[in-house]
């Protein structure tokens, strides 16, 4: 058994690692490609893999698919104070 976990803890990293990956919406993700990546996690025993978990921790990720301003329009300023005017007229008019 204690022979199996090396090759088991190997697996477990690959895995993890490539599917981080895969799962990045970028195609060069830290400024290599996905195939480079792929190619170093596989082909470097847990370098390429510790290698890849090392760097999407210690570098942001770069957000392109992320929104910088509020996700539900409840959740936005002017939204709100939009909301606000539309009850005063509302009240003032009617």
């Amino acid at each position: 058994m204690l022979k199996v976990l090396p090759l088991l803890a190997y697996i477990g990293l690959v895995i993890y690692a490539l599917s981080d990956l895969w799962q990045r919406p970028d195609r060069e993700p830290y400024g290599v490609s996905r195939g480079l990546w792929t190619a170093m996690i596989i082909f470097l025993p847990f370098i390429g893999a510790l290698a890849w978990i090392v760097v999407s921790m210690l570098r942001p990720d770069n957000g392109t698919d992320r929104r910088s301003g509020p996700v539900a329009p409840d959740d936005d300023p002017e939204y709100l104070a939009w909301l606000r005017e539309q009850t005063r007229r509302k009240r003032k008019s009617g």
